[in-house]
């Protein structure tokens, strides 16, 4: 009896693997490798373009983690390019007027927090539409970037700050190590706290979230902070790896980090999806990037090919919500 349980239970595991996104997006990612690897004749999948897809990854990677969470409470923040702009930008020249380099950041990522509770004023208590009131604050930073700097990049000399952007630990660049530690902290507050499954409720029935008690407007409001927070930390990062705040920089991070969630399976609609799916998500994406890259393929192609993959990544969630509605229509039949 017990081998015959044991066999049942090993058969719906298996079953439920099968079944799983992720192992349809770890194909998915498997097969990019392969085939960039033989088109570009071994020189895809190497330590030192490894490297360099992760590097590339960890920027995004932060913003995917905000917007993952907005997504899955049904919301979206189209502003953190121009936040990550605008961050660069405002760090550069706190440190040309000779600021201490720990106090610039920290004020930086508290101007980024600001910017979060100002989409939340617009989208919870004006009724903004998310993609609209988002949209406007993504016009107003990116403009505010320039007027900082009169359109002219401010270059950063500061040692320690360059360090953040070009240093290792380990032989592994920083900016990798901030991702994937705050990665996993956020994976564990997705999935182990009361905040994660919040989260989850809102965006999945939010009318059973404000009779449990939840309060939307809170919730949603540090989510926007928190997007908006990672913006300001990946556009400091990147100001450090350019050596320059640039007003005209991350120009589109935002739909590559949607992109990248909606590819690692969240639901636009909300409720449904992970982290860790977000994540395997960006490698695709990063990963097909690099490979445009390393077969010399023209920008404007390549932006063409981001594209294609934000609408692959709308069909995959379209296709998936059919398939919950007819197993749902099944359960209640």
């Amino acid at each position: 009896m017990e081998a015959k349980s044991k066999g049942l239970k090993n058969n719906e595991m298996l079953k439920s693997i099968l079944k799983s996104d992720k192992l349809g997006l770890m194909i998915a990612l498997i097969i990019i490798v392969c085939v960039f690897n033989f088109l570009t004749g071994g020189k895809f999948f190497t330590g030192s373009n490894i490297i360099n897809v992760l590097i590339a990854s960890a920027i995004v990677g932060l913003v995917t983690i905000g917007e993952s969470f907005l997504l899955i409470s049904g919301q979206v923040d189209l502003s953190p390019g121009s936040v990550a702009a605008f961050s660069g930008v405002l760090v550069a020249l706190f440190l040309s007027i000779g600021m201490n380099v720990w106090i610039a950041i920290i004020l930086v990522i508290i101007c980024g927090m600001l910017v979060g509770v100002f989409n939340s004023m617009l989208v919870t208590k004006f009724k903004f539409e998310p993609f609209i009131g988002t949209l406007a604050t993504m016009s107003i930073f990116r403009g505010f970037a320039f007027i900082l700097c009169g359109g002219k990049a401010i270059f950063i000399t500061n040692p320690t700050l360059l360090k953040i952007g070009v240093g290792r630990i380990l032989g592994i660049p920083i900016p990798v190590v901030i991702f994937f530690i705050l990665f996993i902290v956020f994976a564990l507050v997705s999935s182990k706290t009361r905040f994660g499954r919040s989260v989850y409720m809102i965006g999945g029935n939010a009318n059973a979230a404000r009779l449990a008690g939840i309060n939307a407007f809170n919730v949603r409001t540090k989510l926007y902070m928190l997007t908006s927070a990672f913006a300001a930390i990946g556009g400091i990062i990147l100001a450090a790896r350019m050596s320059t705040g640039q007003p005209s920089a991350s120009v589109g991070l935002e739909f590559d980090a949607v992109t990248a969630a909606v590819l690692g399976g969240i639901a636009m609609g909300g409720g449904i999806g992970s982290l860790s799916g977000a994540l395997i998500g960006l490698f695709i994406m990063q990963g097909f990037n690099n490979g445009l890259m390393m077969l010399n393929v023209q920008s404007f192609w390549q932006t063409v090919a981001k594209g294609i993959l934000l609408i692959a990544a709308l069909s995959f969630d379209y296709y998936r919500n059919r398939q919950r509605e007819q197993a749902e229509k099944q359960s209640i039949a």
